[in-house]
């Protein structure tokens, strides 16, 4: 892939999701869309990127977004979040029907360990997770609810045994999210650089981690002021350890790192 070829995939990713692409990016870009140039017998990424701007396979380009976008994650990652969320957010409240949405859920291990914390701390009450992502094949993945069990390094055994159901025989190694907890939790696809849809409704509690790293500051002021628009007066908005709101202009207040809140009218 020369550095021509790479501008033109940076800026296509950039314009349709905010991602900024850094230049040591170019050699894990060449690999991941290598197999698509296989795929239909190209012999440079610059013809594919011209059959990506044909419009004449109108599925490839959201391939080629779940290519470029897929992300690690595992559950209860940073584990001081959900220990907050149960003690400071959880035990306190006293509404009618508490919502969470996880706004770069990738392949649900966020949306399901959140799940298992609401689960226990409200009990019968209404409670509901929107997990959401740029990637189709992320979600697809989410909505199944199935995974390896090496990705349980960080699980509480006491939820491992109330929450997940462990493969037997050909699904040895594997364990799926108990149907008590995924009932609560549904997935959808949202772009966070456009318009959020109109019917999201409002939030208790907003997840927004490991993805701010990804966008530059103007992309990263955007996201946010769009994302805490649906936050409710008092809610809670959580980011990553790693990233900050540093330069970022929000109501927000800062809570400790990683965590703040929105003002209550």
């Amino acid at each position: 892939m020369s550095a021509e070829e790479f501008a033109h995939f940076r800026r296509l990713i950039y314009d349709h999701a905010g991602i900024a692409l850094a230049p040591e990016k170019k050699i894990m870009v060449a690999s991941r869309l290598a197999k698509r140039l296989l795929h239909y017998g190209l012999q440079t990424y610059s013809q594919y990127y011209q059959l990506l701007n044909s419009g004449q396979h109108s599925q490839e380009f959201q391939i080629m977004v779940n290519i470029l976008t897929t992300n690690e994650t595992y559950f209860f990652r940073e584990p001081k979040h959900f220990s907050f969320l149960q003690e400071q957010i959880i035990k306190p409240w006293r509404g009618d029907n508490f919502r969470l949405w996880s706004a770069a859920s990738s392949t649900g291990e966020e949306s399901y360990s959140l799940g298992m914390v609401l689960a226990e701390g409200l009990g019968m009450r209404k409670w509901e997770i929107f997990g959401s992502d740029v990637n189709t094949d992320v979600l697809e993945t989410a909505r199944r609810g199935v995974y390896l069990m090496d990705r349980l390094d960080n699980m509480d055994a006491h939820y491992l045994d109330k929450y997940c159901l462990k493969g037997v025989r050909s699904q040895e190694g594997y364990f799926r999210v108990d149907e008590k907890i995924r009932s609560h939790v549904s997935f959808g696809q949202i772009n966070l650089k456009n318009s959020l849809p109109k019917n999201l409704g409002q939030f208790d509690v907003i997840f927004l981690r490991n993805v701010l790293i990804y966008f530059d500051t103007e992309t990263k002021q955007d996201i946010v002021r769009r994302v805490i628009s649906v936050l409710k007066p008092g809610g809670y908005f959580f980011i990553s350890h790693s990233e900050t709101l540093h330069s970022i202009k929000t109501e927000l207040s800062m809570i400790t790192p990683s965590i703040y809140r929105k003002p209550c009218k």
